[in-house]
């Protein structure tokens, strides 16, 4: 380091050129969904609480609750509470730092011709100022990032509760699903008892052999085998259920015992056109703010190269009693500058200038990613909701069909007119189409929840 002269100093000044552009590498838009047909205005404000179009009073009331009490959003929260207080250390440097000292002496002496001792007393107080002046910008540039940080933090957090949203629906669906598995393998092993009691009717009276009873009674104990399978799926779901939420296991049970029906949305949300979209999505625009911090830390880094002023001084007070110390007998103060520049560093400054650099380009293909990713979420759930409503209308079809059959071959079943091993496999067709069908409506609440979520949802916007 060395003192330069003020024309070095203008040069220098001159010469300075910024080498990053945020804009860089900002990914084509597409005008409308591919999946979506026409285009409609974005419905914010049903957005910010998509989970109340379901209609389910309980999901209404966990998240709700969960989006105060989770543990990942009350974290995020606090992170902003560190972000704010990062950006304000950032500003302080910006400002003079000012210090106060104090001293006390006491002084001894003895006069040996009058052998007469004396002592007097000394009181001193000082006030120092040191400050580095941001004569280039440096120090706002790392401001600027420190407040683009926070920025992000905020983001995130937004991110944070339109994830816990999405995720409790979806968890919410899967225990809706599990209970109506459960409620239909029951209505089965009802059907299978009643088959089972027919084949014992019918070999008592002497009109078929055991191997039907055998044969009934395998197929009951099968489907009765199931059960635990699904009490057990349905008892750890109400476990995550209250992670979610920030509760211990079991605090839920009783809200969430009671069986309800899959939750159905009753209609379809404007969704608007991908530019909005990019807008409305906490992630990407958080990853925005990765860029603008990216960018202002390469800046400041550029900015070591110039030179940098720092002025100190002192104000000193002394007195020889306390009580006359703010009536000094000697006031001494002095201010001091330096103007100093990096001449030669062995290259720190240029690989920590091309550390920031790429960085910057690292935040903006995070930032390209990110948006690719949104486009991609939102295509995929319009896909989903578009087949999984065409796979519910040929289930319907095919329930009404495989119960007629059912009820059909338990008929002639019971007029000797077909075997046994026929009303099986009925009972089994029509299990298994009924169980497709609560699978294809769980699947369909849980694409137009993911829809929510890749649109942004669950976060208010102001």
């Amino acid at each position: 380091m060395a003192l330069l002269t003020l024309p070095f100093v203008l040069c220098a000044c001159g010469s300075f050129k910024t080498r990053t552009n945020p804009a860089e590498g900002n990914p084509a838009t597409p005008a409308k969904w591919k999946a979506a047909g026409s285009t409609t205005e974005l419905d914010r404000v049903s957005l910010a609480q998509w989970w109340t179009r379901l209609n389910d009073p309980v999901l209404n009331q966990l998240i709700t609750g969960a989006l105060v009490s989770s543990p990942d959003v009350r974290t995020a929260l606090s992170r902003i509470d560190e972000g704010r207080a990062r950006r304000g250390l950032e500003s302080a440097a910006l400002f003079p730092s000012l210090y106060i000292g104090g001293s006390a002496q006491t002084r001894n002496s003895r006069n040996h011709e009058t052998k007469v001792s004396s002592s007097s007393e000394f009181y001193s107080t000082a006030l120092d100022a040191s400050w580095q002046v941001d004569l280039f910008g440096k120090q706002k540039q790392t401001l600027r990032a420190a407040s683009a940080d926070l920025a992000q933090t905020e983001e995130t957090y937004y991110s944070a509760q339109v994830s816990l949203a999405a995720e409790l629906a979806q968890t919410y669906v899967g225990l809706r699903q599990a209970q109506a598995q459960l409620a239909l393998k029951e209505r089965t092993i009802a059907t299978r008892s009643e088959t089972a009691q027919i084949a014992h009717w019918r070999e008592q009276a002497g009109v078929s052999t055991g191997l039907d009873s055998l044969q009934a009674d395998s197929t009951l104990e099968q489907d009765r085998a199931s059960l635990p399978t699904l009490k057990q799926t349905i008892a750890q779901t109400q476990n995550e259920i209250a992670l979610l939420c920030g509760l211990a296991p079991g605090t839920l049970d009783m809200q969430l015992k009671a069986a309800r029906a899959i939750p159905q949305t009753s209609s379809r949300l404007a969704i608007g056109i991908p530019a909005q979209t990019l807008q409305q999505r906490p992630d990407v625009r958080a990853a925005m703010r990765g860029v603008e911090a990216a960018a202002a830390r390469t800046k400041a880094a550029e900015r070591e190269r110039l030179p940098s002023l720092d002025l100190s001084g002192s104000l000193s007070l002394e007195a020889l009693r306390a009580g006359s110390l703010f009536s000094p007998e000697t006031v001494a103060a002095n201010l001091i500058g330096s103007l100093s520049a990096p001449i030669f560093d062995a290259g720190r400054i240029s690989q920590n200038i091309a550390i920031q650099d790429a960085q910057t380009k690292q935040a903006l293909i995070s930032y390209e990613l990110t948006v690719l990713t949104a486009l991609k979420e939102v295509e995929n759930a319009l896909i989903a909701i578009r087949r999984l409503s065409e796979l519910s209308e040929t289930l319907g079809r095919a329930v009404k069909a495989a119960q007629q059959a059912s009820r059909l071959a338990t008929q002639q079943y019971q007029a000797g007119q077909v075997s046994l091993v026929e009303v099986l496999e009925a009972q089994r067709t029509l299990f298994s189409v009924q169980e497709q069908q609560v699978n294809a409506t769980a699947d369909q609440t849980t694409a137009y929840i993911q829809l929510y979520k890749a649109l942004g949802g669950g976060w208010p916007v102001n």
